[in-house]
Formats: structure tokens, C-alpha cells, sequence
């Protein structure tokens, strides 16, 4: 059973999958948020996906704040749109994680741009895969 995970920005959709086992996540890539109806299909079909996870930006409270809103106006656009079991997960952090690891890895302020939104869906969806086994 593989499973997506999304990363919503306001620009950007960085775009996870995982193993047929549901073990391991690898970074896809990141599509254009304004060509999402377009490209997700394909995905979905593509890597043959039964369920997605998008990642929900809360605030360190637990509270959900604008951007969080945003996520859940987008998941509820994308489950009237997408027929597959579609689950919201806590990313605090997950882009400051991102970051931090592309730093550490010697990746140049410009790359890391264009890195971030795939490695953050990465860090959401292997969070989401690593809390099913346990």
C-alpha cells in the first residue's frame, strides 16, 4: 500500500511517497500549488497511491493558526476532488528539520530552496509511517 505525503505551502506542494510496504518515504518532488488538480492525479495514478497524508502547520500551542487554515481548505478541496482516504498529521517543525539537515549537509542557500518543501513532505510522511508500525 503506498501513501502520499503532501507538504502545502502557499506557492509550493512538496510531494513524498512511500515503499509498497509503507516502511520508507522518499522525496518526489514539489509541484506548483496553483497546478495541483493537474499534476496530483497523475501521481496518484503513476505510484498506484491508496491513501494520502497532508501535513497540518500547528502552532506550538497545538492551536491552528492562518497558514493551518489554509491546509485544511486545501485538504477539503482535495478530498471532494480525490477518491483516496486522505489524513491530516501534526508537521510542527518539520521545515525547520528540513532545513536544519540541508544545512548540515553542505546544501547552497539556493538548492535548499528548492529542496525544502520535498525533504519537509519526506519528514511528515516517514513521521506518519514510523507512528502506524508502532
Amino acid at each position: 500500500m503506498r501513501i502520499l505525503g503532501l507538504d502545502v505551502g502557499d506557492k509550493y506542494i512538496g510531494v513524498a511517497v512511500s515503499d509498497a510496504l509503507g516502511i520508507s518515504a522518499q522525496g518526489i518532488g514539489r509541484i506548483d500549488r496553483e497546478k495541483w488538480r493537474e499534476e496530483l492525479p497523475k501521481i496518484i495514478e503513476r505510484y498506484k497511491i491508496e491513501s494520502i497524508v497532508v501535513g497540518l502547520p500547528k502552532m506550538m500551542d497545538g492551536s491552528i493558526g492562518i497558514q493551518g487554515k489554509k491546509v485544511i481548505e486545501f485538504t477539503d478541496e482535495l478530498k471532494n476532488t480525490i477518491p483516496v482516504n486522505i489524513t491530516l498529521w501534526d508537521e510542527r517543525l518539520s521545515t525547520v528539520s528540513a532545513e536544519r539537515v540541508l544545512i548540515q549537509g553542505d546544501v547552497s542557500r539556493k538548492k535548499r530552496k528548492h529542496l525544502r518543501d520535498k525533504l519537509s513532505a519526506v519528514i511528515i510522511l516517514q513521521n506518519y509511517l514510523d507512528s502506524s508500525r508502532s
